[in-house]
Parts: structure tokens; C-alpha cells; sequence
């Protein structure tokens, strides 16, 4: 199985036309077919369903086509840290995260870090916990920013300086709008959007004073913006922090702390043992320099 192969398969995957794809390839057309039998082949299984307009993957292909993606990102993320000189440092460091106020910390060190190194560029990825986690076991993150709790056991951590509260995010012209504080007893009715984290933070259960399967779940979300919309548009009331709201004046939301003496905290995470290029080792380093005690 090469590479060149794959990146075929997945332009098809793409175009679900092998002529659309054998010219996105500046390939022939038979060339192209001959490649997929033979990949076909070499697994055993079909791969693809080849309609009379257009081409759809059979599950296997499916599965080949997530991994295929996997595989060459990280040939060419490792392609790229090959690239500069032993005396040179550049190319590309990878971090995932979710929204918040917290990766300002991140933003900051990595323009400090260019200002020094412009040959280093960083590629940013949005996602919660277990896609952040999936990603940096595979090798296609160098680092990534998690909210606490999280799992993070078998990763090395550096906490970031910041630190946000949970509210309530509402339609200004709701009836709790007015409120200072949040009560756990004035959630228990509502329609909740709440984050797929929340699922197994114990601590917002332990101050509900419910289980998750006593309470109104209208949605939940894994990033804020569509939730925010949810919200705006009536559909019940977010557990989030207060970082993520657009509260401005022209924004139809509103944040209400909720009343429970607990801040939330980021951690800027990496594998164990993690074997870096010289531009992440270069980011760890000022990391550790900028955030630890």
C-alpha cells in the first residue's frame, strides 16, 4: 500500500468520478482505474460502488478513507519537520483545542515564538477532549489544550494562566436574565444545552443535586457557536463558560454565573515520551518557561 495510492483513493473518494479525479491528478483515466483494482485487490474487498453517475464507498471504503487521511497527514506533517536544516528551525507545529478565552495564552506564545522563528507556522484544530485525545495518540497533534477534568493521565500537562467560571447563557429576555447568581433548583425544569463534557464532569452533576437523566436535555454540543445559536433562537438555556458568550450590547445573550465556588482551568497537554520536531521542542520549551510555577 503507497502513499501516491492513497491520495489517489481519496481524490476519488473526493470527486466520486474517477474522471473527475484522474484530472484532478493530471493522471489518464485507465491509469487511475488500474490503480483502484489493484488497491482493491490488495485488501481483498471492494472499496467502492461504481455507479452509472457517480462513485460511493462501500463501509470499508469508508474506513480506509478515514485512515488514509490519518496516514498521509502524518507523512506529511513529518515530510514538512524534515524539511529545514540542522541549524535551522521552522515548519509547522500542530494544536488542537476548544473555544475559550484560555488559548489566549497559546495565541500569545506563539506570536512570540514567530517574531523570533517566522519559519515556523502553526496549524490550529477546533474539537473536544476525545478528538483532541484520538488526534495527539495518532501523532497529527503536537499539542493540545484541555479543559479540566479531563482524562489527561497518560499525557504530560503544563496548566495555562487562566481561569474561567460555568453560568448560564440566555436570551436577554429570559426571567432568570436579571439574576447575579445561578441556583441549581431553577435549572431543574428548564430545557439545558449543555457540553458533551458535562457528561462526565462530576462536579457540575454534584452541584445540579440531579442526575443528567433527571433534567431537561434539549441538545448538547461539543463547540459553543452552534449552541449559542440554539440559544438565541429559544431553544433552551446553556451550561457553558463565560468566555464563549457574545454578551455585547447587539448580541441577544446574556452570562449569569452559576452559584458554585468553582473555577475552570485549562492544561496545555502532549504525549509522553512524545518525540518532537525542533520547532515543537522550541514551543514546549518557552511553554514551560511562560506557564509553570
Amino acid at each position: 500500500m503507497e502513499l501516491r495510492v492513497l491520495r489517489y483513493f481519496l481524490a476519488v473518494a473526493r470527486e466520486q468520478n474517477i474522471t473527475a479525479a484522474a484530472n484532478s491528478l493530471h493522471i489518464s483515466q485507465p491509469t487511475l482505474s488500474r490503480q483502484l483494482m489493484d488497491l482493491e485487490a490488495e485488501f481483498g474487498k471492494a472499496l467502492m460502488i461504481r455507479g452509472n453517475r457517480k462513485i460511493t464507498l462501500t463501509s470499508d471504503g469508508q474506513l480506509l478513507r478515514k485512515r488514509a487521511k490519518e496516514l498521509i497527514a502524518l507523512a506529511d506533517k513529518t515530510e514538512a519537520e524534515m524539511t529545514y536544516s540542522d541549524t535551522e528551525i521552522g515548519g509547522d507545529i500542530y494544536i488542537g483545542g476548544g473555544e475559550g478565552e484560555a488559548f489566549r495564552a497559546v495565541a500569545r506564545l506563539a506570536r512570540r515564538i514567530r517574531a523570533d522563528y517566522p519559519n515556523i507556522g502553526y496549524h490550529l484544530v477546533s474539537g473536544d477532549a476525545d478528538d483532541l485525545r484520538e488526534r495527539l495518540d495518532k501523532g497529527l497533534l503536537d499539542f493540545g489544550v484541555f479543559v479540566e477534568p479531563a482524562d489527561i493521565t497518560k499525557y504530560e500537562f503544563i496548566r495555562l494562566p487562566a481561569a474561567e467560571r460555568w453560568g448560564l447563557v440566555m436570551r436577554k429576555d429570559s426571567p432568570l436574565a436579571g439574576k447575579k447568581l445561578i441556583r441549581p433548583e431553577e435549572l431543574w425544569e428548564l430545557p439545558l444545552i449543555i457540553s458533551r463534557q458535562t457528561t462526565y464532569d462530576k462536579t457540575i452533576q454534584k452541584w445540579l443535586k440531579r442526575d443528567l437523566q433527571q433534567l431537561n436535555i434539549a441538545a448538547t454540543y461539543n463547540l459553543y457557536y452552534n449552541a449559542g445559536l440554539m440559544a438565541e433562537e429559544g431553544l433552551g438555556y446553556v451550561i457553558g463558560i463565560n468566555s464563549l458568550a457574545n454578551t455585547s450590547e447587539s448580541s441577544k445573550l446574556c452570562f449569569v454565573p452559576l452559584d458554585m465556588d468553582y473555577e475552570i482551568h485549562f492544561d496545555l497537554v502532549w504525549k509522553k515520551y512524545q518525540s518532537f520536531s525542533r520547532a515543537a521542542e522550541l514551543f514546549l520549551s518557552r511553554a514551560q518557561e511562560s506557564f509553570e510555577l
